[in-house]
């Protein structure tokens, strides 16, 4: 889905890193751990995602748990691009082997992780340390994934917080992290602003799980000024749902 650029812009400005919360004229509001798992699924229980720094050269890594190497590989930065990871694993062989079959998943897992999870602001390219999380699937089954996506998230609408203050300029149509996560979090807690079934192109099923599930089809409302029309709204808010 497209994100709605003008909605996030308007929440990120309202963002203060100091205390990780959004200030409304009805109090401050964030997304929570809880928010994450009713919406995403994902685990919020587990261990740190982290990844410590390899030994190894990038180049070798990649080759290692992928196959191959893609040739415009910097081996000190090690980025690759999503796109090759979705052209270069597109068609998996009906003779692959388990290890071409485990390759194919890192791939795809991969493209998710720097395409959805954890995207930078080009939303283009993923680093290969991530491969080393999924490198062990049981390994990579254990890990908190839904809280470093919140942490992540939060680091990008702060950066984005501070270049506004700085430049008096938004980022936030280039925010980095899970940004429909935060879509469907304010369509959640402000309802008014959410899609309406008939603008939808399926209907919204409020048993859906995850609960995110029930916005992948919607399309964001339009307006004159949307940015304009939503910092209104924001102004004027005095409700919101406490607990979806």
């Amino acid at each position: 889905m497209n994100p709605d650029a003008s909605l996030i812009t308007a929440l990120v400005e309202r963002w203060r890193p100091e205390t990780s919360t959004f200030h409304l004229p009805c109090g401050e509001i964030t997304i929570t751990l809880e928010d994450v798992v009713t919406l995403s699924g994902l685990a919020i229980d587990g261990d740190a995602v982290v990844v410590d720094i390899p030994d190894e050269e990038w180049s070798a890594i990649c080759l290692r748990l992928l196959g191959r190497v893609p040739y415009d590989l910097v081996g000190g930065v090690g980025v690759v691009r999503i796109v090759w990871l979705r052209v270069e694993f597109s068609h998996l062989p009906e003779d692959a082997s388990q290890e071409v079959i485990e390759q194919f998943a890192r791939a795809y897992a991969l493209s998710l992780i720097g395409g959805v999870l954890f995207p930078d602001r080009s939303g283009s390219t993923v680093h290969l340390q991530y491969l080393l999380l999924i490198e062990d699937w049981e390994r990579a089954g254990g890990f908190a994934w839904g809280a470093a996506v919140l942490s992540y998230l939060y680091r990008e609408m702060g950066r984005s917080t501070l270049h506004i203050s700085h430049t008096g300029t938004s980022l936030a149509g280039d925010l980095g992290g899970w940004v429909a996560l935060l879509q469907f979090w304010a369509w959640e807690r402000f309802p008014h602003l959410a899609p309406r079934d008939s603008e939808t192109r399926a209907p919204a099923t409020e048993d859906a799980h995850p609960r995110g599930l029930r916005w992948l089809s919607a399309s964001s409302r339009q307006y004159g000024d949307q940015l304009f029309q939503y910092k209104l709204w924001f102004d004027a808010m005095d409700t919101v749902v406490v607990s979806i």
